[in-house]
């Protein structure tokens, strides 16, 4: 794609989301125009999404966090999932997939995108697998009829598992854990009872077209990424991604914005590599990574394990961490877990944005530290990720004590800060 390709549906809207990009990341906006031209960074922002905040996803901006919500048909509800957004929000997630699979999926996702000012992505496939019986009975014009009523609400890029070909299906069964993604295994299921090819593989041209009409970005999926680290890095995992590299080639030729998914479960050892991997084969377009998590026996506190993945995963390439939460592989979360699991991820991109030198990027940090060393707790408050959990921690340890100025774990005759002041002064 070259610098005069990248009009998309509108240029005017296009030329205003890079500025507002471009000052929001600290960063020329000549550069953020050339990696998109590129293909390097993407901006989600489907043109019928109107209260959108737009945001960058590439390696040249800061690593972005996005927050799964949506139901299922043993758990949730509408208000529940309004709850979720909100939550999210507040902690600061920078994108939103509703991933609602139970009833009311229709307004739930309406509701969310009337009320979310981040990108909003969706996977097509569940509702239109809700809408048969059986998955094989699904249709390639009732699928198409789902992408577009996504593309019409306002959703900001979907996840499509257009990578995974029948001659794939075979390499995943014999694996310890199978095929783990939901929309992987649906797929996989709908080939192998129909003894066809992927509908979204043969048909990707009307998919590129439907996605240009409506600036609807493109999360190429990983419908076979590893859900156990048994299966990390293996024949099943690669032969997708080479598949999804090709299709980001179409991407670019047909002037729709993509970016990439990967794992899943990765050995902390194997992160590095197959981040690289992916920018080899997919020609540096946005990853786009689940975790990844580096153990699998951590149920219950995946929030972390994942964190510990995806500082890996950010630092070599990674553009956006999805996060995980305390829920996972237990249960749905609920609103708690969700703002645990985005405060977790936010930590593990921010580290990943220092170590990389990011513009801007420790400049809270060095301010909260002058705030520390002052005593200055109200500012310190401000600057931290989570400043109402800080603060609920800080007056349950402070309740009933007389001298707030220091902290209750070294009370003021060991207050190393305090005593530094003082020497300071002498």
């Amino acid at each position: 794609m070259t610098q005069t390709q990248i009009s998309f549906a509108q240029k005017d809207l296009i030329t205003e989301q890079m500025h507002i990009v471009a000052e929001g990341e600290r960063l020329d906006p000549e550069l953020v125009r050339s990696e998109i031209a590129a293909g390097r960074l993407i901006i989600p922002a489907n043109i019928n999404h109107k209260n959108l905040r737009p945001i960058g996803i590439g390696r040249a901006c800061r690593c972005k966090i996005n927050a799964n919500i949506g139901n299922s048909a043993l758990s949730s509800d509408m208000g529940s999932e309004f709850c979720k957004l909100s939550a999210a929000l507040e902690a600061g997630a920078d994108a939103v997939m509703d991933l609602s699979t139970g009833k009311d999926i229709d307004q739930i996702r309406r509701g969310i995108i009337a009320r979310c000012p981040v990108p909003v992505g969706t996977v097509p496939l569940y509702e239109a697998a809700e809408s048969v019986e059986r998955i094989e009975d699904l249709s390639v014009e009732k699928l198409f009829e789902v992408i577009e009523r996504h593309a019409l609400q306002g959703v900001d890029f979907i996840t499509v598992h257009c990578g995974l070909l029948a001659s794939h299906v075979g390499l995943a069964v014999r694996r310890t854990a199978g095929i783990v993604s939901r929309g992987g295994a649906l797929t996989a299921r709908w080939m192998r009872k129909n003894d066809q090819e992927n509908p979204l593989y043969t048909h990707f041209d009307r998919l590129l077209e439907t996605c240009r009409r409506h600036d609807m970005a493109l999360s190429l999926g990983d419908g076979l990424r590893p859900g156990c680290l048994a299966d990390a890095s293996d024949a099943a995992q690669f032969a997708e991604l080479a598949t999804l590299g090709e299709l980001v080639r179409r991407c670019r030729e047909a002037e729709v914005q993509a970016m990439v998914e990967g794992p899943g479960h990765v050995p902390f050892d194997q992160i590095e590599m197959n981040v690289k991997k992916q920018i080899e084969l997919c020609d540096g377009a946005p990853f786009y990574v689940l975790g990844p998590l580096v153990t699998d026996i951590a149920a219950g506190h995946d929030h972390i394990t994942s964190a510990i993945g995806g500082t890996m995963a950010a630092y070599a390439g990674a553009s956006m961490l999805c996060y995980v939460t305390p829920a996972e592989h237990l249960g749905l979360p609920n609103v708690e877990q969700v703002r645990a699991g985005v405060i977790a991820h936010k930590i593990a991109a921010h580290a990943a944005d220092i170590a990389l030198n990011r513009p801007g990027s420790r400049e809270r940090d060095d301010e909260l530290s002058r705030a520390r060393y002052a005593l200055d707790w109200n500012r310190q408050f401000e600057l931290m990720l989570d400043p109402a959990g800080a603060r609920r921690i800080w007056e349950t340890a402070h309740s009933n004590k007389v001298d707030s100025h220091v902290c209750t774990m070294c009370g003021p005759k060991f207050c190393a800060m305090k005593i530094s002041r003082e020497i300071a002064d002498l």
